[in-house]
């Protein structure tokens, strides 16, 4: 076996992997779509910060369509998928202001009670922008050194 074939079953489980990174995520984005349009959708409305220009509600309503369809689309379209991930990337980006602000002005959301628990909810922003990075095959892969390469033993 060549390091080339050897490479080839951490490959396939890398992108056994991402699959599952990526329909986790959308499983997930679509679940917390349809809770800012059904039965969270007044803690939702509790994060909008004020200097917001539109609406709480129609922040919430559309955000919650967009999550909806970024998650249904991680999951159906397999093929769009960096695009996909890209986008779903951008908006935990642009979702973030609204997380800093309600650690800011000490809003009550989600059990979100404490400044330490909201504080500890922003770290977790990169984490989703990482994920939803890595599930689109967005980051580069790291290529598994192959026969002759200066950095394998063979």
């Amino acid at each position: 076996m060549t390091g080339r074939d050897s490479a080839l079953p951490r490959r396939r489980a890398g992108e056994r992997a991402r699959t599952i990174g990526r329909w986790a995520l959308g499983g997930m984005l679509a679940f917390a779509g349809t809770a800012h349009l059904t039965f969270q959708r007044q803690e939702f409305q509790a994060q909008v910060p004020e200097w917001i220009p539109i609406g709480a509600d129609a922040v919430v309503l559309a955000s919650g369509v967009v999550e909806i369809a970024l998650g249904a689309a991680l999951v159906a379209l397999p093929r769009h998928r960096r695009l996909i991930g890209a986008a779903t990337a951008a908006f935990f980006v642009g979702v973030f202001p609204g997380n800093i602000a309600q650690y800011v002005e000490g809003t009550d959301a989600f059990g979100l009670d404490t400044d330490r628990a909201r504080l500890i909810r922003l770290f977790f922003q990169p984490l989703l922008v990482g994920w939803a990075l890595w599930a689109g095959e967005v980051l580069p892969r790291r290529r598994a050194p192959h026969a002759g390469h200066p950095g394998n033993a063979s």
